[in-house]
């Protein structure tokens, strides 16, 4: 059977993609980009927050005008399955994440064919480039943040453990993969649950032998778990980027106690100054939520205040997004969307300046650039640094060249101009 695919959501959501995929293929079914050819397509969906779970809905009645079958899983089939049911009667079955130890058994039910293959186990094809894939080294979390559905959804973390991971970049590593991205809710967590103990320092020892793997990534570390050791392992390698994704939230420490978030604003700066210590070239990233219940004018500024002093390189920011069955669903002070998407546009503004004081700062260095795609029939292409990570968050370097350059190739590339968000230059000689 011809089934067609959209995966929805962050990062770790994709990789359950893949494997989903790999289920399919094993039992013989044809993945197909277009659904206008599909007998078959499967949404899988996020229902994270607010905007996500409308996507999320809007993509299921899109895809159910293509497909004689149409299958609904991943958090928002977790979260909302028998409202889905209820309200789509076009969803021809809903299989949440915790039937994902019967996938097999349940596509069959639906597609036909066998029922081979098992989610956590089948070789999953990878959607996005073939150089570059991301690496799940755990599921669900235990930190519980009042704002957050992911534990809702997820569960508590749930660590793979260190042999199984290595296993997968061996694999990843002899199909040409080159750059990996260990992801997790919280990779700083990683082992707590089946070891007793931290784990991500001896996990990034054992996966930076893996031979044919460049580039390493981490995301995310949370800021009050990450060890000196962590730290030490990462500075002796040279294939683990000094790429931190930190996600803060805020800066005000009774907001984040409200958030239930551990540390301080100044625990965070120590670390922050730590770290540029160690790695000169260091990029640090964060995200940040406006308009958490109850957050004063003063605080907001202390937020602002607190992104010029950190000069984040990279900054994600969103208003907040009330869930219910949270913590924070029912607390007090809710503000209200105007002030919330006012305050949010104006930190925007001030990371802007910031994002586009550092790049400005990079013209004249030669930067090691991953090549992706060729633009058109310019003598132009588009790759991104060690600086940028794959997940279409970050930028972008440009590259002019006149000699045709490798897509997927590694190449020095001399910056010559800079915008807010990306870079662009000339290979260098």
């Amino acid at each position: 059977m011809k089934v067609g695919f959209v995966s929805l959501g962050c990062c770790k959501n994709l990789v359950d993609s893949e494997q989903i995929m790999g289920v399919l293929m094993e039992n013989g079914h044809e993945i197909v980009a277009d659904p206008k050819k599909a007998d078959a397509i499967v949404v899988n969906t996020c229902g994270f927050i607010e905007s996500a779970k409308e996507e999320s809905i809007n993509t299921i009645f899109e895809m159910a005008q293509y497909a004689d079958k149409l299958i609904v899983c991943g958090c928002l089939a977790q979260r909302y399955e028998e409202e889905l049911k209820e309200e789509i009667p076009e969803i021809d079955a809903i299989i949440p994440i915790r039937d994902y130890g019967h996938l097999a058994q349940r596509l069959q039910e639906v597609l036909g064919g066998g029922s081979l293959g098992d989610f956590a186990k089948s070789e999953r094809p990878l959607s996005g480039t073939p150089w570059s894939a991301y690496v799940k080294i755990s599921d669900g979390c235990s930190n519980h943040c009042t704002y957050c559905a992911i534990p809702l959804i997820r569960g508590d973390q749930k660590s793979k453990v260190i042999d199984e991971v290595v296993a997968e970049v061996k694999h990843l590593a002899s199909i040409g993969v080159q750059e990996i991205t260990l992801i997790a809710q919280d990779t700083t967590k990683y082992g707590l649950d089946n070891y007793g103990k931290l784990m991500l320092a001896e996990l990034l020892r054992q996966v930076e032998k893996v031979e044919g793997i460049r580039w390493i990534r981490v995301l995310y570390m949370y800021p009050d778990e990450i060890e000196d050791e962590v730290l030490e392992v990462m500075a002796a390698s040279d294939k683990i980027l000094p790429y931190f994704d930190i996600p803060m939230q805020h800066a005000n420490d009774r907001l984040l106690k409200k958030m239930n978030r551990r540390g301080t604003k100044e625990d965070t700066i120590a670390l922050v100054k730590k770290i540029r210590s160690m790695f000169p070239d260091a990029v640090l990233r964060t995200t940040a939520i406006v308009g958490f219940p109850s957050e004063t004018d003063e605080e907001f500024e202390e937020l602002v205040d607190f992104i010029r002093e950190v000069e984040w390189d990279r900054l994600g920011a969103f208003t907040y997004s009330r869930e219910e069955d949270t913590p924070a669903y029912d607390m007090d002070g809710l503000i209200d969307e105007v002030t919330a998407q006012s305050r949010l546009e104006r930190l925007m503004a001030v990371q802007k300046d910031i994002s586009k004081k550092k790049n400005e700062e990079k013209v004249g260095n030669v930067i090691e650039v991953l090549i992706e795609e060729k633009e058109g029939l310019k003598d132009q292409y588009r790759g991104r640094s060690a600086a940028d990570a794959p997940d279409e968050v970050d930028g972008v370097v440009i590259v002019r060249s006149k000699k045709p350059l490798k897509i997927g190739g590694f190449v020095n590339v001399r910056i010559t101009d800079a915008t807010e968000y990306d870079l662009a230059g000339e290979v260098a000689e």
